[in-house]
């Protein structure tokens, strides 16, 4: 039994990696102060694992708090961020706290208890401007927004850390993820479970631009399997590294909005006949991200079992029950 905390653990991603770890028979702890995670996500656990499950409330612009969460831990995964472009450019100060601050509190913490791997969630926004496809780890271009910034700062401090006090680590470099307990409320909601609200509710979803940016979009299986690699990798050449975490497949928001009236009209054939709208671009997005994943397959043997249609219907089948 591995014992794992999971920092932002009431979270999207942090939720589905509580429930994953918990049902190979590790320890976990999740550490979460509720901003932007939900309860639910994680009331299930403490009833079906109450011997190797805890929450503790907290932090990680406390150094005291990280420093409780991360007591008797083997490995850390550092979910915790504040997300999302348009917040960053926002309030840009906030995202700075949490993403850069909470996350030199995290290592520090994690570096004084000893802990044997630090894995944490980087993202595919550090590409910025680099206009190269597939996106490969180390050709990066400038960041396009604050909450970018904070994300490479990110892998540098964990690259530091690795080279000042023999940290191990593994960065692992998100592109927009989805999945079951993505939440689809409040101004800052991922596309994916926003487009699904609204054609549940026969209203349009909104596309900024004109609907040919696209992205890798990666169903939260793929995650998971990757992070659980991430951990027990006993390859030496693969730790201190970051990795692509996608299924290196592009879809733009047109073809995705598409997908997801189809998918949701076997349900609902109302939803058939409805037609997104238009807006603005927004500012920092990135044009075109699609990822290489040779080097997570190479060095981590990650195969991803879901492709983007795949998974948004696995997904659907969570919204549908879950937001109707």
């Amino acid at each position: 039994m591995r014992k794992i905390l999971i920092t932002g653990g009431a979270g999207f991603i942090g939720s589905n990696l509580c429930e994953a770890l918990l049902e190979a028979g590790d320890s976990v702890v999740c550490l979460d102060n509720f901003s932007t995670g939900h309860v639910e996500n994680i009331l299930p656990l403490f009833s079906r694992y109450p011997d190797t499950f805890k929450l503790v409330v907290g932090d990680i612009r406390s150094l005291d708090d990280c420093r409780k969460a991360v007591d008797g831990a083997e490995y850390v995964l550092h979910e915790a961020a504040l997300g999302s472009v348009p917040r960053s450019i926002k309030d840009p100060v906030t995202t700075n706290d949490v993403n850069i601050g909470g996350f030199l509190n995290m290592l520090v913490a994690s570096r004084e208890a000893g802990v044997k791997r630090f894995i944490f969630a980087a993202s595919s926004s550090t590409y910025g401007d680099s206009p190269s496809l597939p996106k490969v780890e180390d050709v990066i271009g400038k960041p396009l927004s604050p909450y970018a910034i904070t994300k490479y700062v990110d892998e540098l401090y964990a690259d530091v850390f690795a080279r000042s006090y023999g940290t191990e680590y593994i960065g692992l470099r998100y592109f927009n993820v989805f999945g079951r307990r993505q939440d689809p409320e409040g101004a800052y909601a991922a596309v994916i479970p926003l487009f699904v609200k609204r054609y549940i509710r026969h209203e349009s979803p909104n596309i900024n631009g004109d609907g040919e940016y696209s992205r890798d979009f990666t169903y939260i299986d793929n995650v998971i399997q990757i992070n659980l690699l991430a951990l027990s990798t006993t390859n030496l050449g693969a730790v201190n590294q970051i990795y692509n975490t996608a299924h290196g497949e592009r879809t733009t928001l047109n073809q995705l909005s598409a997908y997801l009236r189809d998918l949701l009209a076997e349900y609902d054939p109302a939803i058939a006949a409805i037609q997104p709208t238009r807006g603005p671009e927004r500012a920092g997005d990135i044009p075109h991200s699609l990822a290489s994943i040779d080097k997570a397959k190479k060095m981590l043997g990650y195969s991803p079992a879901y492709n983007v249609k795949e998974g948004l219907r696995e997904a659907i089948k969570w919204y549908w029950k879950n937001l109707k």
